[in-house]
């Protein structure tokens, strides 16, 4: 995997966790204010979010670059033609 390639997958991994990890302890307030949709979150805590994002996706991109240099499956053969 070049580091195009590295940097491009962990990108894609980092937003797809992101999805995952933003729902994570949202509260909505009892009374929102005027003009406040009643869906928005009270303490939405985005930082933490962002980190824990950052550090889940990091996980995955080591164990998706750990299969694609062990050839443990090798996408390549599995593109050749049989």
């Amino acid at each position: 995997m070049g580091w195009v390639t590295g940097i491009s997958v962990y990108v894609v991994v980092w937003w797809v966790v992101l999805f995952a990890v933003l729902p994570w302890g949202v509260r909505t307030p009892a009374q929102p204010e005027p003009g406040m949709a009643s869906s928005a979150p009270e303490r939405p805590r985005i930082l933490l979010k962002f980190a824990a994002t950052t550090l889940v996706a990091a996980v995955v991109w080591l164990v998706i670059f750990g299969i694609v240099q062990s050839d443990l499956i090798s996408f390549r053969e599995m593109a050749k033609p049989h």
